[in-house]
């Protein structure tokens, strides 16, 4: 399997992270990439690097006023009078209330930044965009005829919303895939298997019939996004029934997943898709620091097996999984089950 990766991402070092009231430094760093390639080079995969491929996939996601945002806020937030390092948002709109964008970088800088885990440093727009060309560049070698590619992407993308980033996350790389494989299929599929909900992902196709958006995830009742990803969300308008949300209770180990990935299956194959995006999270694991789910090493690559067996021409974005030892062993598990049942 072809792994695209690109090096751009290395500058995005998030210093800023606010969780539960104390400052810290992002769990969303560098090294995690490092560990990751590592682990599909030691496979023997073939490492390629990203094309450009200008603005055209971001721009088919993301709203103009975002774009324009997330490329220039680090630039306009320095020449603010005692401004931090990185952009950092203290002020948001107000839910189901009236709001007018703002003119204030301040205001913009909380209508856009939806939490406090995805702050805006020198190198954010340069590692996103790179991280999105990653995933455009992966699907379009599936669109070429590869039976599937590795987007090792980072930052990763599941939480960005159209018009605004969320936990660590700026472009939705799975997204820009899918829609990208669109140009090719009538319909697309994504199946996320990050332990967070894809809320984003959910929010840019909620009112769409031609991508089904399904997602395992631990319950929004005690995990993070909180606020979506409960099983009554299922689209709306056109989209109605074209959204699945599988929340998991905590600590739901292998057997528990792979039961609620047959019921992904099942509405994958009623969907009748002609290709899939899998948004490959390693956060589900026993050991993550999130300790959410207890999906095992080795359950990873029984789940990418059975997502193999799916027989579809599939993208596989990188999502989470925390920086950790047991990382890069997840990713070989999940590498290797699904070539090995491909």
């Amino acid at each position: 399997m072809k792994v695209i990766y690109s090096d751009h991402h290395i500058g995005h070092d998030p210093q800023q992270f606010i969780v539960r009231g104390r400052m810290k430094r992002s769990n969303e760093q560098p090294e995690r990439a490092h560990r990751l390639l590592a682990a599909a080079t030691a496979l023997g995969h073939e490492v390629v690097s990203p094309e450009d491929f200008g603005p055209g996939p971001r721009a088919a996601i993301h709203t103009p006023r975002y774009l324009h945002f997330l490329e220039t806020a680090w630039a306009r937030w320095q020449e603010l009078p005692d401004a931090s390092e990185e952009v950092m948002p203290n002020v948001h709109p107000f839910p189901g209330q009236p709001a007018s964008y703002p003119d204030s970088l301040v205001g913009q800088a909380g209508w856009h930044l939806a939490d406090m885990a995805c702050s805006v440093g020198r190198n954010t727009w340069e590692a996103a965009t790179w991280s999105a060309h990653v995933a455009t560049h992966a699907a379009q070698l599936v669109m070429d005829g590869e039976r599937a590619a590795y987007a090792l992407c980072r930052p990763p993308g599941h939480h960005a919303y159209a018009d605004r980033a969320n936990g660590f996350t700026y472009l939705n790389n799975a997204a820009i895939a899918a829609q990208h494989l669109r140009q090719q299929h009538d319909r697309v599929a994504i199946l996320d298997i990050d332990v967070h909900h894809g809320n984003g992902t959910q929010g840019i196709f909620w009112r769409r019939k031609d991508v089904l958006t399904v997602s395992l995830h631990g319950d929004p009742h005690f995990c993070t996004p909180f606020f979506t990803g409960h099983a009554h969300e299922i689209g709306e308008g056109e989209g109605e029934g074209y959204n699945l949300n599988l929340p998991l209770a905590k600590g739901t180990p292998d057997a528990g997943f792979l039961q609620a990935l047959g019921k992904a299956h099942q509405a994958i194959r009623a969907f009748a898709p002609g290709a899939l995006v899998v948004a490959l999270g390693l956060d589900a694991h026993e050991h993550d620091p999130y300790q959410a789910l207890a999906v095992s090493t080795a359950g990873f690559s029984t789940i990418l097996a059975e997502i193999a067996r799916l027989g579809l021409p599939t993208v596989l974005v990188q999502e989470g999984g925390y920086l950790s030892e047991d990382l890069g062993p997840n990713l070989s598990s999940a590498l290797s089950g699904f070539t090995g049942a491909a």
